[in-house]
């Protein structure tokens, strides 16, 4: 069976139908290219270093600015060091901008404060460059922007609305490292496709989480309820993208307003994504001490593990500060609550199901996993996407445009939101 797969389901059905998406050959629009490039390129051996490369040189497309990183990749091959990342990047960043080299010096800027310590002082000045460069950019106005009060400070979220809307709501979210207006060339295309388009940040989330000082939290119906109360919406389709596929599912559980599901990529259990570089028989000694509650041999663990791996460090540095936990033992029993095998059956909307067939973040058994949980929705389809089509990686990173152009058929192929809210 060709790995790229389309499964249906119904409230009646026993068994889902699977299909060969080149037989089906889900993706006809007639609609023209993308703007986003095609093509997973090998510019570092590091494999979570060459898939930031590839990640926001997706957003640009210059191919200048696959030359330049290549040419900064070569002298870093060898190098275990985030600050060497951050200065080539910095410095990439500023000669782009001195070049009017705009939207390729702004994701610069991204990359390197990607890579800076969660404490460096100039992490969010770095930030704010991004942010300010990117909304002058794509002349986001201001008007675009809303706070919505949540809790004990805000949530951002941007309302890209086109002239004459007809084809429904459509509101995004993101995960573990989002900085919304990243997604801001995304937003854009499903804006020009007739969606009024809301992007938001959840607690623990870029400004969400800089600025109004609110911490990571599994229970993503809380942000979704105060979005959609703030904007006064009754019926939209609900994305989340990397842990934001995880999360969404969690979301639409609980809000009946969500009437359509979009897991960008699946997300089914976060612990097992943020320790799946761990070799398995360590990795199973680590879970027992989680589960046994042996903090100090999980700390002493983590440690070892984060002065050895590139990947580790990072994603442990930001889980500690976005969640403002203390310890590494408190972040592994934190993100033990991200999983949604508890909740699926819940969901009784149309879903979207979303994979790279060689995601090293999230193992593609999660893809299967999803599906057998989505017991009561109305119906479900599911998509791996292959290195035959450059789209094998996390969130489709290397044809991001294949993936976008995948979700907008399948809107399109449910029509308008009509009939009563699922149950919840």
């Amino acid at each position: 069976m060709n790995p790229a797969i389309a499964v249906k389901t119904n409230p009646k059905a026993t068994n889902a139908t699977l299909e060969s998406a080149s037989a089906r050959n889900p993706v006809t629009s007639a609609r023209p290219a993308s703007p986003f490039p095609v093509g997973y390129h090998d510019l570092h051996p590091d494999i979570s270093v060459n898939f930031q490369l590839n990640r926001f040189y997706g957003w640009v497309g210059d191919d200048s600015m696959l030359t330049e990183m290549r040419e900064a990749a070569a002298g870093l091959a060898g190098v275990q060091d985030y600050p060497a990342f951050t200065k080539i990047f910095l410095e990439l960043g500023d000669k782009a901008l001195a070049r009017h080299e705009e939207l390729k010096g702004a994701y610069y800027l991204r990359l390197a404060e990607f890579f800076l310590h969660t404490k460096d002082p100039r992490k969010l000045p770095t930030r704010q460059r991004f942010v300010d460069l990117v909304l002058g950019h794509f002349q986001i106005p201001s008007s675009a922007c809303s706070r919505i009060p949540y809790g004990s400070g805000w949530l951002p979220a941007y309302r890209l609305t086109p002239t004459q809307p007809t084809n429904g709501t459509f509101v995004v979210f993101g995960g573990f490292d989002s900085h919304i207006e990243e997604w801001l060339p995304a937003a854009l295309f499903f804006r020009d496709a007739g969606y009024d388009t809301i992007l938001f940040e959840g607690p623990g989330q870029g400004a969400a989480l800089e600025l109004a000082h609110l911490t990571m939290s599994p229970e993503w119906e809380k942000p979704v309820k105060a979005v959609l109360d703030f904007f006064r919406l009754d019926a939209v389709t609900l994305m989340g993208f990397s842990l934001g596929g995880g999360l969404v599912i969690r979301a639409a559980a609980f809000d009946p307003r969500v009437r359509r599901v979009i897991a960008y990529d699946v997300f089914t259990n976060a612990l097992e994504c943020f320790l799946r570089s761990v070799p398995s028989l360590a990795r199973r000694k680590l879970l027992e001490s989680i589960d046994a509650g042996d903090e100090g041999a999980v700390d002493t663990f983590i440690a070892d593990a984060m002065a050895k791996s590139l990947l580790i460090d990072w994603a442990m540095q930001l889980a500690l500060h976005n969640t403002g936990l203390r310890t590494p033992y408190e972040v592994m029993k934190h993100y033990q609550k991200y999983e949604t095998a508890s909740i699926s059956s819940r969901l009784t909307q149309d879903v979207l199901l979303m994979a790279g067939a060689e995601d090293h973040y999230v193992p593609v058994h999660q893809l299967p996993d999803q599906i057998a949980t989505l017991t009561h929705v109305r119906s479900l389809t599911a998509r791996l996407f292959t290195r035959a089509e450059q789209a094998q990686n996390h969130c489709q990173v290397g044809n991001m445009g294949l993936a976008f152009r995948v979700i907008l058929d399948w809107m399109e192929s449910l029509g308008t939101i009509e009939g009563p809210p699922a149950l919840s």
